[in-house]
């Protein structure tokens, strides 16, 4: 990818308590994602939110578990997001909690890739 390329940028919203087959959710997703050859997936943390069960989420030292909402995003080029999410669509619909999945257009401003180890 390079500036002024379009991209897709994909977002997944899920909880930091999510899990399949007992592993968390957001490296579920970022290792399907980087077995896909998808370039790269960021897990954003947010601080506080709700979804669909109006249950409000926050980071609150008292909590025994931290369970606040969390966001895997996804840019790349069309064909990679649209291949991504034809592959693992059963994935998640199969996922029993809660989610929701955004993708829309972005352009690529600068894209320096790093060193592979």
């Amino acid at each position: 990818m390079k500036p002024g390329d379009s991209a897709r940028r994909l977002r997944i919203y899920i909880s930091s308590t999510d899990k399949f087959e007992h592993k968390p959710l957001y490296e579920v997703i970022v290792y399907s994602a980087r077995e896909h050859g998808i370039t790269g997936a960021t897990v954003l943390k947010g601080i506080m939110g709700y979804g669909s069960s109006s249950e409000v989420y926050t980071n609150k030292l008292w909590e025994i578990s931290e369970k606040v909402p969390l966001i895997v995003e996804i840019i790349d080029e069309s064909h990679k997001i649209d291949s991504f999410l034809k592959n693992n669509k059963l994935f998640f619909e199969s996922i029993g909690k809660g989610h929701i999945i955004t993708m829309d257009d972005t352009t690529i401003i600068m894209h320096k890739a790093g060193k592979k180890k």
